[in-house]
C-alpha cells in the first residue's frame, strides 16, 4: 500500500484542541473510551460470526490487554476484535465524530437486536490526545485477504497512514504519553482506573506491564486447561502416615496418594466481571451473592438490611440492585452511592436526574442502555425520558417496601428504625411517593410496638369511643346531650365537628419527656417515638397531606384525660391568685398559668408548649445551624404555659399562704422542676436552682 498523507476531516481547526483539553472533565477517562471501542470490536466480531458472515477460530477468546510501561511513557490498548481496513480507517478515525457503532447499528439492526455496543459518537478515541503526544493504531481486518494497515498522529490535524505489520485481527493503539500524564502507565494508578470505570464491562480485560518478569504457578495435571502454557512436569509421591490400628499395631497407612502437578505460566486474571449480578434474573440469584457483591462494590463490610433488584425490559431498558445499607447511630453519615452504567460501563455516581434524589441516601448500582448521554457521557440529555427513569425507580423502591409490610411485617418492623430516615426524607421529596407509603409508615409507640398510621387511628378510635361510654357502660351517643341551657342537642352536629382532626400524641426524648409520658400511661394513654432530626418536618408532611389527624407532642397541652373530672369545684379564685403569685415571683408578666385539678396528686406542676410555636422554634434552630445568617433562634420562641395542679399540697400551701415570705422561692423551685420534666435548665438556671434547693432544705432542718 503506498503511504497516504492527507488532513483529519475537521470542520474547524479550532475543534481538535477543544477534544484533546475540555471534552471530558477527567483526563483519565480515556481508558474508558479506549477500552469501550476495543469491546465494540469484539462484539461486532462476535455479531458477524452469529449472523454466519465470518468463522472464528474455535479456541478464540475474545480479551483486551492494557500493556503499560513507566520506562517507555506507554499505553498499549489491544483488542481482538474485528480490525480495521484502511478504508475503515479512514472513515471512522479520520472523520472525527463519525460513530462506528451507530454505523454498525444501522446496517445490521434487522438482523441484531440485541444492542450490546457501548459507543455512539465516534469522538471516544480522541479522548487519547488528552494525555498522549503522539498516538499510533495497529489494526488488521478480519476480512479475508485484508492487510494490516498503520496509523500515525502527533495531536494536529495530520496524520500518517501506511502500510502495518500487525497479523492477528484486532487493533492495537499505542498511547505516547505527555510528561503531565505519565502517572497512567505506573500499573498500579493504571489499575485504579481501571477498576474505577471498566470493573463491569463485557469483556475480560487484562493489565501487565511491559517486560515483566514471567510469573509461574503450579496446578494439578487433572485441572490443565488447553490455554495453559506447561514450564515443567512435577511428580510427587505419595505421603504416609504411622498409625496404630485397631489391634493396637503399628502400621503405614497412605495419607495422600502420589499424583503428578503441573508448573505453568501463571495465567493471568481479568480486572472485571464480566457478568455482574445486575445483569441476572433475581431468581438465579442467592442472598449470599447479593451480599457478597454489596462488600467488593462498596466496600462496606456491614451487611445491608436488604436489596431491590430492579430488572425492566419495557418501555425501556433498565436493570439494577438498590441496597438499604444498615446505619449504626444518627450520627453515621446516611450518604449512599449509586453508580450508574451504561451497557456495563461506568458513567457516574449519584446522577440527580435519574436517581432521585432520596433514594441516593441508598448504596447500589443501576444500567439503562437507554441513557440519552451527551458525547462525554458526562451528562443526561432529554429530561422527560430521564423523568420516567426517576419515577420507575421510585415507584419500584415503594412496591418493594409496601410488599414487605403486607407479607413479612415482621422483618420490615426489624428493619424501620434503619430505614425510615430514607423513606420519611422521600416522603418529603416526593409527594407521590409520600402518598403511596402513607398507610405503610411505621411508628414506635410507648410499648416499642410498631403501628401503622390506619392503625393508630383504629386504637385512637377505639380509646375514645370507651371513653365516651357512660357509668352504665352504653355508649355516649344514647345518652341525652344537652347544651349550656340545658336543651337537646341534634344528632347532627355541624361540619366543622365532624371533622375534627384526631391527635397522634408523640415524644422527642423519653428521658426528657419522661415525667409526660408516665402521665399518659397512668391513664393508658398511648403516644408514638418521634426521636429523628428530620421528624418535625416529616410529620408536618403527613398532616398537610392527610385532613383526619395531626400531630401533638406530648408536652404540648395538658389534655382532658389527665384532667380529675368528678370535681366539679370552680378554680377561678385559685387561678386568679397563682397566677398573680407565680408571674410576680417569676417577674414574666407574659407567662400564661392555668389551674387544673388532675387525676395525680402528686404532681405540683406541668409546663406545656404549643405545637405550632415549638415547630416553629425547631424551624429557626435548624436554620441557624444550618447557617442562614441574621435569624435569632429564639424569635420564635415557643408560648409556654404553666399548667398547676389544685389537687396537690404544695400548689395548696401556695395559695393559702401567698403572702409568706418563702412563697416566691417555692414558685420558682416549683417552676424550674416543671421545667426540668420538659428541658434542660441554662447554666445560669441551673446554678440558681441548686443555690434554692440548698436553702429550702435549710428550712426544713431547722
Amino acid at each position: 500500500m503506498t503511504e497516504k498523507h492527507g488532513n483529519l476531516s475537521i470542520n474547524s481547526d479550532n475543534l481538535f484542541p477543544i477534544i484533546k483539553k475540555w471534552l471530558y472533565s477527567d483526563h483519565d477517562i480515556f481508558y474508558r473510551e479506549l477500552i469501550s471501542n476495543g469491546c465494540d470490536a469484539i462484539t461486532k466480531l462476535k455479531k458477524l460470526e452469529m449472523m454466519g458472515e465470518c468463522t472464528l477460530p474455535s479456541d478464540y477468546q475474545p480479551k483486551i490487554e492494557i500493556v503499560v510501561s513507566s520506562e517507555d511513557k506507554t499505553i498499549k490498548v489491544i483488542d481482538n476484535g474485528l480490525g480495521m481496513t484502511a478504508d475503515e480507517v479512514e472513515e471512522y478515525i479520520n472523520q472525527i465524530a463519525f460513530s462506528g457503532a451507530t454505523d454498525f447499528i444501522e446496517k445490521y439492526k434487522d438482523k441484531a437486536n440485541d444492542d450490546q455496543i457501548i459507543g455512539h459518537f465516534g469522538l471516544g478515541f480522541y479522548s487519547a490526545f488528552m494525555v498522549a503526544d503522539r498516538v499510533t493504531i495497529d489494526s488488521l481486518s478480519y476480512r479475508e485477504g485484508a492487510a494490516p494497515v498503520h496509523w500515525s498522529c502527533d495531536g494536529g490535524t495530520e496524520f500518517d497512514m501506511t502500510d502495518g505489520t500487525k497479523e492477528t485481527p484486532g487493533t492495537e493503539i499505542t498511547l505516547y504519553l505527555n510528561e503531565d500524564s505519565v502517572e497512567f502507565a505506573n500499573e498500579y494508578r493504571a489499575r485504579e482506573v481501571i477498576e474505577k470505570y471498566c470493573s463491569f464491562m463485557p469483556i475480560p480485560i487484562f493489565l501487565r506491564k511491559a517486560n515483566a518478569e514471567t510469573e509461574y504457578e503450579t496446578i494439578d495435571a487433572a485441572d490443565k486447561l488447553d490455554t495453559d502454557t506447561v514450564v515443567e512436569t512435577i511428580h510427587e509421591e505419595a505421603k504416609t502416615e504411622e498409625k496404630e490400628n485397631e489391634n493396637g499395631e503399628k502400621e503405614v497407612v497412605e495419607v495422600s496418594p502420589a499424583k503428578d502437578k503441573l508448573k505453568i505460566v501463571k495465567r493471568p486474571v481479568p480486572l472485571n466481571d464480566t457478568n455482574p449480578l445486575w445483569t441476572k434474573n433475581p431468581n438465579e440469584c442467592t442472598d449470599e451473592e447479593y451480599k457478597a457483591f454489596y462488600r467488593k462494590v462498596f466496600l462496606d463490610y456491614k451487611e445491608p438490611l436488604f436489596w431491590i433488584h430492579l430488572n425492566m425490559d419495557y418501555p425501556f431498558n433498565l436493570k439494577g440492585i438498590l441496597y438499604f445499607p444498615k446505619i449504626n447511630t444518627e450520627y453515621d453519615s446516611i450518604e449512599g452511592t449509586i453508580k450508574l452504567y451504561n451497557n456495563q460501563v461506568f458513567i457516574a455516581d449519584n446522577i440527580k436526574e435519574v436517581i432521585p434524589e432520596f433514594l441516593m441516601l441508598l448504596k447500589g448500582v443501576i444500567d439503562c442502555p437507554d441513557l440519552p448521554l451527551n458525547v462525554s457521557r458526562s451528562a443526561l440529555q432529554n429530561d422527560g425520558f430521564v423523568k420516567k427513569i426517576s419515577e420507575y425507580i421510585t415507584k419500584k423502591v415503594a412496591d418493594k417496601l409496601i410488599g414487605m409490610c403486607k407479607t413479612d411485617k415482621e422483618s420490615y418492623e426489624k428493619y424501620w428504625d434503619d430505614i425510615s430516615p430514607f423513606i420519611k426524607f422521600g416522603c418529603l421529596k416526593d409527594t407521590k411517593f409520600c402518598d403511596k407509603m402513607n398507610d405503610y409508615i411505621l411508628f414506635k409507640n410507648l410499648d416499642d410496638k410498631y403501628l401503622t398510621l390506619p392503625e393508630l387511628l383504629v386504637k385512637e378510635e377505639e380509646k375514645t369511643e370507651g371513653d365516651a361510654s357512660d357509668a352504665d357502660g352504653k355508649p355516649a351517643e344514647d345518652a341525652e346531650v344537652v347544651d349550656a341551657d340545658g336543651k337537646p342537642v341534634e344528632d347532627n352536629k355541624n361540619a366543622e365537628e365532624k371533622d375534627e382532626r384526631k391527635i397522634i400524641y408523640y415524644v422527642t426524648d423519653r428521658l426528657q419527656q419522661g415525667q409526660y409520658i408516665k402521665m399518659f400511661k397512668e391513664q393508658n394513654m398511648d403516644a408514638v417515638i418521634l426521636d429523628h432530626n428530620i421528624d418535625t418536618s416529616f410529620i408536618s408532611q403527613l398532616e398537610q397531606r392527610n385532613e383526619h389527624y395531626k400531630f401533638m407532642r406530648i408536652d404540648a397541652d395538658v389534655t382532658d384525660s389527665l384532667k380529675d373530672e368528678s370535681s366539679a369545684d370552680d378554680l377561678k379564685e385559685e387561678t386568679d391568685t397563682l397566677t398573680e403569685v407565680f408571674k410576680k415571683a417569676l417577674n414574666n408578666d407574659k407567662l400564661t398559668v392555668k389551674v387544673e385539678k388532675l387525676k395525680n396528686p402528686n404532681i405540683a406542676s406541668v409546663i406545656t408548649l404549643s405545637e405550632e410555636g415549638r415547630r416553629m422554634q425547631d424551624m429557626m434552630k435548624m436554620y441557624a445551624m444550618g447557617g442562614m445568617g441574621g435569624m435569632d433562634p429564639n424569635m420564635f420562641a415557643a408560648d409556654q404555659t404553666l399548667t398547676l395542679n389544685a389537687g396537690n399540697e404544695l400548689v395548696k400551701y401556695i395559695f393559702e399562704h401567698k403572702d409568706s415570705e418563702h412563697v416566691p422561692m417555692f414558685c420558682e423551685q416549683l417552676y424550674d422542676l416543671a421545667l426540668l420534666s420538659n428541658q434542660p435548665l441554662s447554666v445560669d438556671a441551673m446554678t440558681k436552682f441548686v443555690e434554692r434547693s440548698n436553702r429550702i432544705m435549710m428550712l426544713l432542718a431547722k
